[in-house]
């Protein structure tokens, strides 16, 4: 493996990981076949929600295992393809949440079972009960065969035991973020920026950053200190970055992004930005388009103006670049070899880009 052409070097991870994910999908669908073709199809549905993405948290265990010296990037391939899983649990659980019936522009699992009712002739209703129920099987399967490709990964014991309680820790703090969130959505006031700093965390950061990467120093047999301390980066840098992707959601390009830019303010997205606009005098005219289901574009680009008068978006800015330097300071801690802070560095300056 090319350690010297990050690019490359992300590539081949990546397509490790890609080949652990269509090892374990072949042999799910092979064992699905005898309970009926429409049990392979759920899990060929999984498959297709695992495709696409920018494996960035076997990325970050991928790192981690290297920078601290280790070789068996076999069994780091399966630990990255876990928390992937784990990912792709998450997010299809989240669209339930949501009642999303579309991702990435097309049907998600809920949309696609839906879409299949409503061809046979099922109401809209029946039709939604259907594929949300598909929705929550779907994440099950992929939920807990998370916790067995840890099993699969050839890692003995005391190593393999303490993969699974991180992986653990991952499931049990997004669960606590969503919540929260979920909370969020139904509360008559606008919650704290501290409140929202926190469900960040533990809906995105932990599972995305945190404890992927202290997977990673875990199965290299990185000291306690270490392990610690990639723990912290990854929470400064994954705060971060969930506070400049909310900044994006509403201000960023939608060619760049991949999502509108309209979608949020409609939705009335509970985020750092729009707590610090609640208590200005903005807020006044604010609290009228954000939220509102059928906001137009013109009044979409009257709140963005708002909230750049009113300084929520400088705010949430100030607090992104302050996360990320933190988080590069971390990185500078003794424990911490050279290599994997070369690896490290680009994702905390990555944010620092997206704020300038």
């Amino acid at each position: 493996m090319d350690r010297h052409d990050p690019v490359k070097l992300g590539a081949e991870r990546a397509s490790m990981v890609d080949a652990v994910l269509e090892r374990f999908f072949s042999l799910s669908k092979k064992r699905a076949a005898p309970l009926g073709d429409h049990y392979v199809h759920l899990w060929g549905l999984l498959e297709r929600n695992t495709q696409g993405g920018k494996r960035f948290r076997p990325r970050m265990v991928m790192s981690a295992y290297a920078g601290f010296g280790g070789d068996d990037m076999d069994a780091a391939a399966y630990v990255g393809a876990s928390f992937e899983l784990l990912h792709t649990a998450l997010i299809v659980h989240d669209d339930v949440i949501d009642r999303d019936f579309v991702r990435r522009g097309i049907p998600n699992i809920s949309g696609a079972y839906r879409d299949h009712a409503v061809d046979r002739g099922a109401s809209v209703e029946i039709a939604e009960h259907r594929g949300v129920s598909a929705a929550v099987i779907a994440g099950d399967l992929a939920l807990f065969n998370a916790y067995r490709l840890i099993d699969r990964s050839g890692v003995g014991s005391p190593v393999r035991e303490r993969l699974l309680d991180v992986l653990d820790e991952a499931m049990f703090a997004s669960a606590a973020g969503e919540l929260i969130d979920v909370d969020f959505s139904i509360a008559p006031g606008m919650p704290l920026v501290d409140d929202i700093l926190t469900m960040e965390r533990l809906k995105t950061a932990v599972y995305s950053f945190e404890t992927p990467l202290q997977a990673g120093a875990i199965l290299a047999g990185a000291s306690e200190a270490a392990v610690t301390t990639l723990g912290e980066f990854g929470r400064e840098i994954g705060i971060a970055y969930q506070i400049i992707d909310d900044v994006l959601g509403v201000f960023g390009e939608e060619e760049a992004t991949g999502k509108t830019t309209i979608g949020d303010l409609r939705e009335g997205k509970r985020t750092v930005m729009i707590a610090f606009a609640c208590s200005t005098p903005a807020w006044a005219r604010l609290c009228d388009l954000i939220g509102k289901s059928d906001l137009t574009g013109e009044e979409a680009m009257e709140a963005r103006l708002l909230l750049i008068e009113c300084g929520a978006k400088a705010f949430a800015e100030d607090l992104a670049r302050g996360y990320a330097h933190r988080a590069l300071a971390r990185l500078a801690e003794p424990c911490i070899p050279a290599a994997l802070r070369d690896e490290l560095h680009p994702i905390a300056e990555t944010v620092l880009k997206r704020v300038r």
